[in-house]
């Protein structure tokens, strides 16, 4: 298994060198030369597998210079029981008729990227070592992206971490899970702007090829291949679990502002998964839900990306969409960079004439969800189940039941715990959402954190100072 750039400037290279990259040289992201394919006969092989057996399974059709043995011990580590709050791994909750819950926020900092960050965390240490290399890494969050990814990487000796966050605009509990640590290898940093300009921040000191060789820089965002190849995991563990038989369908509603958890279940369908329907669900930030509707894809500044109350999806400017855009022009890189050169000139591009193929050649539907959908949602799932969402979930939930299709199961993907964001819980069921016992003074705890502006050269010289 090779990987090439989605713009078409870098020569194939392994896994274990992408690993490490972030960003290709050429700037595009980096995408396997062609995806695997599961049969039939191997998916219901798949159906008693634990967690970590599976994703040792689907990884290793993505990581082969990783020895199988090692690639084993690498997935059991992740997915340890003992890492993850409950009784089962990603467990699936019936909500309401044919819809129900894929269980993604039971990790150790109680977000869907612990699933993907757990490994990450595990593959960055054995590369590293077999190496004898460092890495800084560089990464931004809108919320969850980072206190995952710290945890996952906290007291790595080869390991530094830089974590820009956009300031004031997360959940306090968000806030407190990040600054809280005090690892001399952890360094986080508000950015007086929001998440778009921190992600900025990151793919233009990622381009800037000289900083990037000497400062060693690597990242963890969804622009990591590896971060999507773990994600990619739990769809088929979710489609093996809601299904009984090779031939039935499932479709899966993801809240999406970055696109990288949405975009693993396109490669997964990709794979050979059975998936009727990829429902993307934005908040009122809703760029990618207006490019699925119209074919226009058109990001929107700093000032016209709005702060609301499922803010890890305030975001206007998402990096995953250019591997699947990659896919959607033929894997074309020619029409790729024709198209994102538009889009540095002009502010947007057009594919409406592929409109017709959003859903049938790749089941992608999409909706939007606003703030009393959210708390209304809440409270309807709330007082008919007894499963308490957040704001983000309830936003999956809000779209998904426009797209539930008789006979076939809707797995909304969990986000986070409803514990992140108690102000809205408070509004929608009138009490704040239940702490795990664990972190309930985790507001006590002293908080590290530096504030600057949203300036690339600030950002430089503080990494240059404390790599």
């Amino acid at each position: 298994m090779k990987y090439i750039s989605t713009r078409g400037g870098m020569e194939p290279q392994s896994f274990s060198d992408i690993l490490l990259e972030g960003l290709a040289p050429d700037g595009g992201l980096a995408i396997p030369q062609s995806y695997p394919h599961i049969t039939a006969e191997k998916l219901e092989q798949w159906r008693a597998l634990s967690y970590d057996e599976l994703a040792f399974e689907i990884l290793s059709l993505f990581i082969d210079d990783i020895p199988a043995e090692d690639l084993r011990a690498l997935t059991q580590a992740a997915y340890n029981p003992e890492l993850f709050v409950g009784d089962s791994m990603v467990p699936v909750k019936a909500l309401q008729g044919d819809m129900a819950l894929l269980g993604l926020s039971q990790g150790p900092t109680l977000a869907f990227k612990d699933m993907a960050m757990q490994f990450l965390g595990q593959v960055f240490e054995y590369v590293l070592e077999k190496r004898d290399s460092r890495i800084n890494i560089l990464g931004a969050t809108s919320g969850d992206t980072g206190s995952a990814a710290e945890y996952a990487l906290r007291g790595k000796r080869r390991v530094n971490v830089f974590m820009l966050s956009p300031y004031g605009r997360m959940s306090a509990f968000q806030r407190a899970q990040m600054y809280s640590l005090q690892d001399e290898n952890i360094h986080n940093l508000s950015v007086k702007g929001v998440f778009d300009d921190c992600q900025d921040i990151v793919k233009q000191l990622a381009g800037d090829l000289d900083f990037k060789q000497s400062m060693s820089l690597g990242a963890v965002n969804s622009i990591n291949w590896a971060r999507i190849a773990a994600q990619v995991v739990y769809y088929f563990w979710g489609w093996l679990r809601a299904t009984t038989a090779a031939e039935q369908t499932v479709s899966f509603a993801v809240p999406s502002g970055n696109f990288g958890n949405i975009l693993a279940g396109h490669i997964a369908r990709q794979m050979g998964l059975p998936i009727a329907r990829l429902v993307l669900a934005t908040n009122e930030n809703n760029v990618l839900e207006e490019f699925f509707r119209t074919g226009v894809y058109r990001p929107r500044s700093s000032e016209n990306t709005y702060a609301t109350s499922s803010p890890s999806m305030d975001i206007s400017r998402a990096s995953n969409f250019e591997r699947f855009v990659f896919d959607l022009v033929g894997r074309d890189s020619v029409k790729l960079n024709a198209l994102w050169d538009q889009l540095a000139t002009q502010g947007y591009f057009d594919l409406s004439d592929m409109k017709p193929f959003f859903e049938v050649d790749y089941g992608f539907v999409a909706g939007q969800s606003a703030h009393a959908n959210r708390v209304s949602t809440i409270a309807e799932v709330y007082k008919e189940t007894g499963v308490l969402i957040d704001p983000h979930t309830a936003d999956g939930v809000k779209v998904a039941r426009d797209f539930v299709q008789p006979g076939i199961p809707m797995l909304v993907l969990e986000t986070a715990l409803p514990a992140k964001f108690s102000e809205t819980i408070e509004e929608a069921i009138g009490q704040p959402a239940p702490v795990p016992e664990h972190l309930q003074h985790l507001n006590d705890l002293p908080q590290r954190v530096v504030e600057m502006d949203a300036d690339v050269a600030q950002v430089r010289a503080y990494m240059e100072s404390n790599a």
